[in-house]
């Protein structure tokens, strides 16, 4: 690092990556602190959460590592919101501000974001923030059927949480008042409290470290390099409009029709839904920050994958969606289950940009949207409770290589562990296996999903609200390759819960849950011979799809 004057410190490129790295690291600790002492599975086992760190003007300056993609440039929007309400000026040390509200941050009640100042010898220099999935937020928790927002649960408009360190206790309990299991909703939050202690730290030690005074010239630098990397990653696109749609399940009659139009002109990218569905009087609504978050990101991850992500990563990429539709709803839309859209939108924007980069993209995931089941009611002990299952199916395949299997995409929420969802719920998982030929065919085979069987042992009967989708309208392949396998799920008798509704779980009820698998990739007469026998050997593909969809007679001999 070099001065060009005492106030503007200029940063040669070997110093920018040591403090670039520096800074993430320092998210990743604020994210390990989050993840140490929070108290619900959701986000201790399946990594529902995210990090990171702001600059005194709100702006993006890292995220943690394994950061949710759905908060993807949410938390720099969210704070702004922040500092309309309440003014940098007024902030003081130890104060925490919160909010769930959807339209401000990440597009559901659920979640919940804080942000934080961090003062440095007595001088705001940024901003901690974090967003955690709640394990409730009262209402009807999370589901896919309400009608209206305000059936959802608990709506929390930007708030201090904490006043110079000390909480609020009207705010305290008007939140556990409303949620089914208040002690692991407060735990949670107090985590993100120390989440943004240990960013606030490690960022004063850093500037210490540094020998600067605050983070904005850095700050403008870090943003400066981000943007050029994508800038030169979108100038390797040719220059055109890629368009795409893709039909998904929806709620019953009103099915979910997604129209992309991928514009690329020199250094910029426009992302346009025009022409998608409406909005719906149900809670699949994608807010437009949800919707910005799961288009960036995938375009992101395809053409630029290497450069850390800030708030110049995504400069140069616009998106746009009529409001009213299901991608832009109005307020008070539900929104509940908005990742059953938004999940959507990394398939379809692939989808067009195959037109053009095919190298780089995949076909489209079983993971997109997420298959969640939510039980709720009475434990054995005759305590509340409130449990998601986290599971994925099988990433869709690429011009490189076969998809993974039972891996989440677009997301990157984990499945966290079955010993731990079984120690605090009356559920049993009994069996958990990848589900044989349920990835698409193609020159590379799409990733598998899995089965998965859950037993009640409640004896009181439990409320199981499903959030899925495919299965009506399976992941589609790429470039010649066949669809993944739709999702599927069924009780013992061969009844089928409604797949987007609530409904009830009786003690020694069984519900089978079949993940979908990934698209293939490119045409199935391609793939490789010893690929198919491998596949045969290993149990990913059965010696019957062998012949018929890959026209080899002797798998079972290979």
């Amino acid at each position: 690092m070099s001065q060009g004057s005492p106030d503007a410190p200029v940063f040669d490129p070997i110093s920018l990556e040591i403090l670039w790295s520096r800074l993430i690291s320092i998210a990743d600790e604020s994210a390990a602190a989050l993840l140490r002492t929070s108290f619900s599975t959701i986000v201790r086992e399946s990594n529902d959460f995210a990090t990171g760190l702001m600059d005194a003007n709100g702006d993006s300056l890292a995220e943690n590592t394994a950061g949710i993609p759905s908060f993807v440039g949410i938390l720099p929007r969210t704070l702004k919101h922040f500092l309309a309400r309440f003014p940098k000026e007024s902030w003081k040390p130890g104060d925490c501000v919160i909010t769930n509200d959807p339209w401000m941050a990440t597009g559901h009640l659920p979640d919940f974001t804080l942000a934080a100042p961090i003062f440095h010898r007595g001088r705001l220099v940024g901003f901690s923030g974090s967003i955690a999935h709640s394990p409730d937020i009262g209402g009807a928790g999370w589901s896919s059927d309400c009608r209206e927002l305000f059936e959802e649960g608990l709506r929390v408009l930007p708030v201090k949480f904490l006043r110079e360190g000390k909480i609020d206790e009207t705010v305290k309990e008007f939140i556990t008042a409303n949620v089914r299991v208040p002690d692991q909703v407060l735990g949670d939050l107090f985590a993100q409290v120390t989440a943004s202690e240990v960013c606030a730290r490690g960022v004063s030690e850093f500037l210490d470290d540094a020998g600067i005074d605050d983070l904005s010239a850095l700050s403008a630098a870090l943003q400066e390099r981000a943007d050029k990397a994508m800038r030169r990653a979108i100038e390797a696109v040719p220059d055109g409009v890629y368009r795409a749609s893709l039909q998904a399940d929806g709620f019953d009659e009103d099915e979910t029709r997604i129209e992309c139009a991928v514009t690329v002109r020199g250094s910029t990218l426009h992302v346009d839904y025009a022409g998608t569905s409406k909005q719906i009087a149900r809670g699949l609504n994608s807010v437009l920050n949800y919707t910005y978050a799961y288009s960036v990101y995938p375009i992101k991850c395809a053409l630029d994958p290497l450069t850390p992500r800030n708030e110049g990563s995504y400069r140069s990429v616009t998106v746009s969606a009529p409001e009213g539709s299901i991608l832009n709803p109005r307020y008070p839309a539900p929104c509940s289950a908005r990742q059953l859209t938004g999940h959507l939108l990394a398939g379809v924007i692939y989808k067009a940009l195959a037109q053009a980069v095919p190298e780089k993209v995949s076909a489209e995931s079983g993971s997109a949207p997420t298959l969640r089941s939510v039980y709720s009611g009475t434990d054995r002990q005759g305590q509340g409770f409130s449990q998601v299952f986290f599971a994925s199916g099988g990433m869709g395949g690429t011009s490189l290589q076969d998809g993974h299997n039972c891996t989440a995409f677009p997301t990157n929420t984990g499945s966290g562990s079955i010993e731990a969802f079984e120690s605090i719920s009356p559920l049993i998982v009994w069996k958990k296996a990848l589900r044989v030929d349920s990835g698409g065919t193609g020159e590379f085979r799409g990733g598998l999903g899995q089965d998965v069987e859950i037993e009640v042992t409640s004896p009181t009967p439990l409320r199981l609200s499903m959030l899925s989708d495919r299965q009506k309208y399976p992941p589609g392949g790429l470039l010649g390759g066949g669809p993944g396998a739709a999702v599927s799920i069924t009780l013992q008798d061969g009844t089928r819960p409604h797949p987007k509704s609530r409904s009830i779980l009786q003690p020694g009820d069984r519900l089978s849950l079949r993940f979908g698998g990934g698209g293939g990739f490119g045409d199935p007469a391609n793939r490789r011979r010893e690929a198919v026998i491998a596949d045969v050997r290993e149990g990913y593909v059965s010696a019957e799809a062998a012949r018929t969809a890959y026209g080899l007679h002797d798998a079972e001999e290979g």
